[in-house]
C-alpha cells in the first residue's frame, strides 16, 4: 500500500527563508507542514531565554499566522545576547488535524547576538514524525 504525500514545491525553495527586514523583530519563524505542502497556521509556539541559574524563563507565548509566521516573538529590546529555546507544540497542531504524532513538541535552542545585533530566522518543518529546521543569521539592516 503505496501513500501519496505532498511536498513543498516552489521555483525557488528558498522561498522559505525570503522575508522583509524588520528591525523592531529581530527573529522571526516559519513553520511548514511537510505533509500537507503548506504554512503550519496556528502552531502554539513559546520562546525561553536561559537565566544564569541555567532555569529557563518565558519571553514570550504566541501562535503561528496563516502564513505559518511568527514575526512578532521577541522585540529588539528583548532579544540580548543568550541561548534561546523555541518550544513548539507540535501535538497540539497535528492533533487539530486529526493525526496522533510522535513528538509532543519540537525544541529548538541557539545561541544569539554573541556577534552583534543580528536578525535570526528560523523555518521549522514538520511532519508526524520528524522535524527539521534551519536558520538564516544575518547581520541587522539599519
Amino acid at each position: 500500500m503505496h501513500h501519496h504525500l505532498p511536498f513543498l514545491q516552489h521555483k525557488n525553495p528558498l522561498f522559505l527563508l525570503q522575508s522583509p527586514p524588520d528591525a523592531k523583530h529581530p527573529l522571526f519563524i516559519k513553520v511548514v507542514d511537510s505533509v500537507r505542502g503548506s504554512p503550519a497556521s496556528n502552531v502554539p509556539v513559546k520562546l525561553y531565554k536561559e537565566s544564569a541559574d541555567g532555569s529557563w524563563e518565558l519571553l514570550s507565548s504566541k501562535q503561528t499566522n496563516d502564513k505559518g509566521g511568527l514575526p512578532e516573538l521577541a522585540t529588539k529590546e528583548q532579544f540580548v545576547a543568550g541561548l534561546y529555546k523555541l518550544e513548539l507544540d507540535t501535538a497540539a497542531y497535528w492533533k487539530s488535524l486529526g493525526l496522533n504524532p510522535f513528538h509532543h513538541h519540537a525544541d529548538v535552542v541557539f545561541t544569539a547576538n554573541d556577534a552583534g545585533n543580528r536578525h535570526y530566522k528560523i523555518v521549522v518543518v514538520l511532519s508526524p514524525f520528524s522535524y527539521s529546521t534551519t536558520a538564516v543569521v544575518s547581520e541587522p539592516v539599519e
